[in-house]
């Protein structure tokens, strides 16, 4: 795919995506969803790609959806809105679906889709200068398809307050309600990324995957059951080259050489 709103990078084992509509504020357009979605599944199939980095060109991490196409969207039938909804929330399942973590590099102001987007990943880093928040009302919408990511990250009464307010928050409001995990200066930005991203993708592969297979396949089953699915994967972590290779690394005091396997 030539991607005409983003930029993908490889640096090793991190991939690096860019929503690169800057003028724009990175928006979430048809156009641009589309490249996103193929864009992850391409860094997530890749054995190479140890962890992806999600980010924004200029000023702005992204504004959310596009007021153009929204408006466009008054003048189709239930059925064409039905078919594009379905293929607009292709992006926010995508968060439970790869085996690679995502990372949000929030520099600047994430609103309204912006801020799933931030949700959504598995971990976020935002400079001082950022803002998130669920301004959808503001506009007479709703947060549909982004409020079981954002109910995840900020529980149940914050994610409340933030939809039925409206209220953009700081990037230290955000650390504060588990929105971001860590909040660094708009010049460390970039560098401590990379860093949490290389971090990650110095561990085995294998055990990510299987970290983040186990997180979102227990997550709403029974207690019981959860013990059993979860003695299975740690049968093939135990089995596995990759921690025959760590524990023998460990030992030998050397760093690991991991396979994926």
């Amino acid at each position: 795919m030539v991607y005409e709103t983003l930029i993908f990078e490889e640096f090793e084992n991190v991939a690096k995506i860019t929503l690169n509509l800057p003028e724009m504020r990175n928006p979430l357009t048809e156009k641009s969803t589309q490249e996103l979605v193929y864009a992850i599944r391409k860094a997530d199939q890749d054995s190479n790609i140890r962890a992806i980095i999600l980010t924004g060109a200029g000023k702005s991490f992204s504004a959310g959806g596009n007021l153009n196409e929204f408006k466009k969207n008054l003048e189709k039938t239930a059925p064409e809105l039905y078919g594009e909804g379905l293929e607009s929330t292709e992006l926010f399942k995508l968060g439970a679906e790869v085996k690679t973590p995502l990372i949000a590099s929030v520099n600047g102001p994430a609103l309204g889709g912006g801020t799933g987007l931030v949700a959504m990943c598995h971990l976020a880093i935002a400079s001082t200068t950022a803002k998130l928040g669920l301004t959808e009302l503001r506009l007479g919408l709703v947060p549909f398809v982004i409020m079981p990511w954002v109910r995840r990250a900020v529980g149940e009464r914050k994610m409340m307050e933030m939809m039925l307010t409206a209220e953009i928050l700081s990037a230290e409001q955000a650390k504060e309600i588990n929105l971001v995990h860590r909040v660094v200066s708009p010049d460390e930005l970039e560098a401590e990324t990379m860093k949490l991203a290389q971090q990650v993708a110095s561990f085995s592969p294998l055990a990510v995957r299987l970290s983040l297979d186990a997180f979102f396949n227990t997550e709403q089953m029974d207690m019981q059951k959860s013990f059993d699915y979860l003695t299975t994967l740690r049968l093939v972590s135990f089995m596995s080259e990759d921690l025959k290779e760590g524990a023998t690394a460990f030992l030998e005091k050397r760093q690991p050489t991991w396979s994926g396997k």
